[in-house]
């Protein structure tokens, strides 16, 4: 069986409570757990980090209710399937021409490709073609990297950071100051970098990639 997905997780578990006649939440009571381990709150929804329950919950709700989990993976049947969306795609090394982003850092211009992603929200979001092993082995040679310009980043997040000397780099963003930006490199060969915030055109934060 082919692995579950975030909302098919979360669709079983209400379709389970409802089959017992429960809120969500009266059944993790009933479990043994947290009263809100399965509120919304507590799915990611609407975060770029979607967030999934425990195998440890999971277990004790079956174990609870007398459910198998075969049983409870059909229940993830009743989940909406998701509509793919065309997003912008170009390779990196076309990437680091002056007119493919904004000012934003937003796709800009015809060199675009598309391609269709299932799911996404977030209407500003981009992906990036790897080329080489520069990045090996967290991004390798085809990966293709899904970007988010509107998504505010956090210390060790991986980025990508457009500078005012016509740089795109792929990094981990380590640190910011009041006057300053320092990246980690994403592997031993690479090199750490810190940038005077003027050098800085934008930061974008990595959501995804295809391994």
């Amino acid at each position: 069986m082919s692995s579950l997905s975030h909302a098919e997780i979360w669709t079983a578990i209400d379709a389970l409570a409802k089959r017992f006649d429960m809120s969500p939440s009266a059944m993790a009571k009933m479990a043994g757990l947290d009263p809100t381990s399965f509120n919304r709150s507590k799915r990611g929804e609407g975060d770029s980090r979607p967030r999934w329950p425990s195998t440890e919950s999971l277990a004790k709700v079956l174990e609870a209710t007398g459910v198998g989990f075969s049983e409870f993976a059909a229940l993830t049947e009743r989940a909406p399937k998701p509509n793919p969306r065309a997003v912008p795609l170009i390779g990196f090394a076309q990437a680091t021409a002056e007119d493919v982003f904004d000012e934003t850092g937003a796709p800009l211009g015809a060199a675009w490709d598309e391609i269709d992603f299932p799911g996404l929200v977030d209407e500003g979001v981009y992906a990036l073609e790897i080329a080489g092993d520069a990045l090996a082995p967290v991004f390798r040679d085809g990966d293709r990297i899904l970007v988010s310009p509107s998504v505010e980043p956090r210390r060790g997040d991986r980025v990508v950071v457009r500078t005012t000397g016509g740089e795109l780099l792929v990094k981990e963003l380590a640190r910011v100051t009041a006057r300053s930006v320092e990246l980690a490199s994403l592997n031993r060969t690479g090199r750490d970098r810190t940038l005077d915030l003027t050098e800085v055109v934008w930061i974008a934060r990595i959501l995804w990639a295809s391994q």
